[in-house]
């Protein structure tokens, strides 16, 4: 905008993602608050308030939705006088702004704004000391490995930099902007993927840029050391999702410990978010440990040793952390929706946990080959791992790096040019997923069915 770069970061508006709320709040320089003319103030919207005044960040006011019919712009303003926003125009210091931005009005005058207010608080940084910065987002990608979403703060941050984020090192392998093109440095204000790091860190951790590896690898290490003490200091009894209302019943259960791991940073924060909000006089629900990736034999043995039950979203277990877990008693809950992972938390602390389905899984195979046969679609060429693969399953998953990628039903079952209803552990066959075509090599193809269980309360 007037050759001036402006760098927007939205964060959902769910009450689930308070974290994500707070978190950009305190990395940016403005916060635009989108409030919609119809809806009026949402908790949320309060929320966000209070975040961007406790980091003593400026608001600008965007009242969005202004061409829908029932848009009430006044009452916003009303509204949010409640909340110490008062207009300029009626002698405040918030800027209000009128757009739509389904109907693209008012943009123009939103971006001139967002300028002027820059140009009041004299919003400069160094291009040319160290870089620091902060994690926005964090994931494990399948062959990129662990991959940070920085937004440069100050300095200049440079390909082949050494850097300390949270309990990780690293150096500086690549920068990847947002539409994909690499580049070789990237300053002030500027979002990128930082690929180069050895593990995944948690979104808000700062990032920060030093001459020296081994510093950096000493730093990391230290707070490594620190946080698994913490991680390791207090436990409580085993339990299970299914008896958690009869133990708390019997006073048993004070507390209940919780593992959370998801597919991205950002999920782990909203699940670990609403889950500790269910808390009550009864039982404290605690969040001792949360991370990307799939669950492991380390969450195992944490869980084990503090009595914590694991959820996972949108990712699987480990095989040898599946069996371990089952060796000691530790129970994992694997969701693709945080509400229903949440729900089922709070139907087990109401006693109202009635489990009448139970997931078997009969095999899995492992994709060896990818092939297009015309008239069929995309054919996995597969080697089957263990159990059974069997067209009378319920569903199949793909799993890329204990990541669900995709999840429906099988469409073909061949060995050599028949169709077959099964193939066993051991065997070659042809595998086509219905609805799905990018299989991938390496990709692990899960066939599972649901048993009818009893209830345990």
């Amino acid at each position: 905008v007037h050759s001036k770069q402006v760098t927007f970061l939205d964060t959902p508006g769910h009450e689930a993602f308070t974290a994500m709320r707070a978190r950009g709040a305190k990395i940016t320089d403005i916060v635009v608050l989108v409030v919609a003319a119809d809806d009026g103030v949402m908790p949320q919207t309060v929320e966000a308030i209070n975040h961007a005044v406790a980091a003593n960040v400026p608001i600008i006011v965007a009242v969005n939705k202004i061409d829908k019919p029932g848009a009430n712009p006044e009452r916003v303003r009303h509204s949010l006088t409640e909340h110490n926003l008062i207009p300029e125009a009626w002698g405040g210091q918030t800027i209000f702004v009128e757009v739509s931005a389904k109907q693209k009005l008012g943009l123009d005058s939103l971006l001139e704004m967002i300028l002027l207010q820059a140009e009041v608080l004299e919003l400069k940084a160094d291009p040319h000391r160290l870089a620091k910065g902060a994690v926005v987002e964090a994931k494990l990608d399948r062959g990129r490995g662990p991959v940070a979403t920085v937004l440069v703060q100050s300095g200049t941050l440079r390909v082949g930099d050494v850097f300390v984020v949270g309990t990780f090192s690293g150096r500086v392998r690549a920068l990847i902007t947002h539409t994909g093109s690499k580049v070789s440095e990237a300053g002030p204000s500027m979002p990128v993927e930082v690929i180069g790091l050895l593990g995944v860190p948690a979104a808000g951790e700062p990032f920060v840029v030093v001459n020296d590896e081994r510093v950096a690898r000493d730093i990391a290490q230290a707070r490594l050391s620190k946080q698994r003490v913490a991680e390791l200091v207090a436990g409580t009894t085993r339990v299970t999702l299914d008896d958690l209302y009869t133990r708390i019943k019997e006073g048993e259960v004070k507390e209940l410990a919780i593992i959370i791991k998801s597919d991205v940073q950002g999920s782990a924060e909203a699940v670990s978010e609403a889950v500790e909000k269910l808390s009550t006089a009864a039982v404290k629900l605690r969040v001792i440990h949360s991370g990307v990736g799939g669950i492991t034999e380390t969450d195992v043995l944490l869980a084990s040793a503090s009595g914590a039950i694991i959820i996972g979203f949108n990712i699987r277990p480990e095989t040898k952390a599946a069996a371990l877990a089952e060796h000691e008693g530790v129970d994992i809950r694997l969701y693709t929706i945080i509400y229903d992972a949440i729900a089922d938390i709070k139907a087990a602390m109401e006693g109202l946990l009635e489990p009448t389905l139970k997931e078997r899984v009969l095999g899995r195979a492992e994709v060896r080959k990818v092939f297009t046969i015309p008239k069929a679609g995309v054919i996995a060429g597969s080697y089957v791992l263990d159990g059974t693969i069997s067209r009378a399953s319920a569903g199949v998953r793909v799993v890329r790096d204990h990541v669900i990628v995709y999840e429906g039903r099988l469409g073909s079952l061949r060995r050599f040019k028949d169709d077959v209803r099964e193939v066993q552990q051991g065997y070659e066959c042809g595998i086509g997923v219905e609805n799905f075509n990018d299989l991938k090599t390496g990709d692990i193809l899960e066939v599972y069915v649901f048993d009818k269980v009893a209830a345990k309360l």
